[in-house]
């Protein structure tokens, strides 16, 4: 585990640009926090944020203001962000 309000990055795959960006965060930081700076990072806007969410080990994280720290999510886990609403096939 890290030491408290150390930083350190997690990967964070952005589907709608299937881009892989890294997020520093430390164990305080909010799944809502992660999710607005890896769309910012990804799409170069947070618009319409609140219609994507994010997984981790393959399960939707539901209540996004719970901390990285008690997902027990530490450096280089993967977070995938991804729509809300599944994206029709073209």
């Amino acid at each position: 585990m890290t030491a408290v309000g150390e930083r350190y990055a997690v990967r964070v795959m952005v589907t709608p640009v299937w881009e892989q960006v890294p997020v520093q965060v430390d164990e305080n930081t909010t799944v809502a926090q992660l999710k607005h700076e890896a769309l910012r990072a990804a799409l170069k806007t947070t618009a319409g944020e609140e219609g994507f969410v994010v997984k981790f080990r393959g399960a939707s994280v539901l209540d996004e203001s719970i901390t990285l720290g008690q997902l027990r999510a530490g450096p280089n886990a993967p977070f995938i962000v991804l729509p809300a609403r599944r994206q029709p096939v073209r």
